[in-house]
């Protein structure tokens, strides 16, 4: 049976700062026009800084005509966030996804056990707790893995359900552009190409009073949900805007530099 705990978590910058999302003003995009993607690193609405180049890796636009894989000078960084320009082909159903190499953090004791709570690790806080480690610091590598799903011109196509090979990806199971306010997405989040069982998962949405990146939309609380045994959640679109799923799998790790080990995954879309 699919657990689902209904806690709401009110988000915040000093929250939410850590996470990255592959974003679009509008996700309703006409046929053979330019237009832009753009990584937000922070919370929804805000990026904090731009990812370099040589972390990014594993790029794709995915679409009726194939799979681009973008080049160096079609990124650009300009207001603390990381734009690809692209130029999109015929009418469907597209999926982009960045991965982003894996990168050192350390923490104390407290700075860590505070970023298990917020960012939502839920299992990791509570087998510190049990083992007595909530007094030890943290080394941890971790690694980012985003993806985006957007419609072109208004014919509908199956690259939503695109599997990117990531280390954690999040895989739509029905289109969510056949999808109305109300309606229920069905996702499966997969780890290494497998379902992730009992994972955390959390997802919000964005209402956007206009389409533009800047401070445009008013985030609302995120829902707290569980993967099943098969790795899948639902989620009801109950409302109209940009919406996001992220989780965080952290392990222990097994070399003697570190402590713990991520991946992070997030998938963003637009319901009208």
């Amino acid at each position: 049976m699919l657990k689902r705990t209904a806690v709401l978590f009110l988000l915040c910058i000093a929250i939410s700062s850590h996470d990255l999302f592959l974003k679009l003003d509008t996700y309703f995009l006409p046929t053979n026009e330019l237009v832009e993607l753009y990584l937000f690193n922070g919370t929804f609405n805000t990026s904090e800084n731009v990812i370099a180049r040589k972390r990014m890796q594993n790029v794709k636009i995915v679409g009726p005509k194939g799979t681009q894989t973008p080049k160096d000078d079609q990124w650009t960084d300009r207001n603390q966030a990381t734009y690809l320009s692209f130029t999109t082909s015929g009418g469907g159903t597209y999926m982009a996804g960045v991965s982003v190499k894996p990168s050192t953090i350390e923490l104390s004791a407290e700075d860590f056990n505070g970023y298990l709570e917020h960012d939502g690790i839920l299992d990791v806080l509570a087998e510190r707790k049990r083992t007595k480690q909530l007094n030890q610091p943290a080394r941890e590598l971790y690694a980012k893995h985003v993806k985006a799903i957007f419609q072109v011109g208004d014919e509908r196509s199956t690259h939503y359900q695109e599997i990117l090979g990531y280390p954690i990806e999040f895989v739509p199971q029905e289109n969510p552009y056949n999808l109305e306010v109300g309606d229920a997405l069905s996702v499966q989040l997969l780890a290494n190409g497998e379902p992730l069982a009992d994972q955390y998962v959390y997802a919000g949405f964005s209402e956007q009073h206009e389409h533009s990146h800047a401070n445009s939309g008013h985030q609302h609380d995120e829902e707290q949900l569980e993967t099943d045994g098969q790795g899948m959640v639902s989620v009801v679109l109950d409302h109209a805007g940009q919406w996001y799923l992220r989780s965080i799998q952290m392990v222990e790790s097994s070399t003697d530099t570190l402590e713990y080990e991520s991946n992070w995954a997030t998938l963003t879309f637009e319901i009208k």
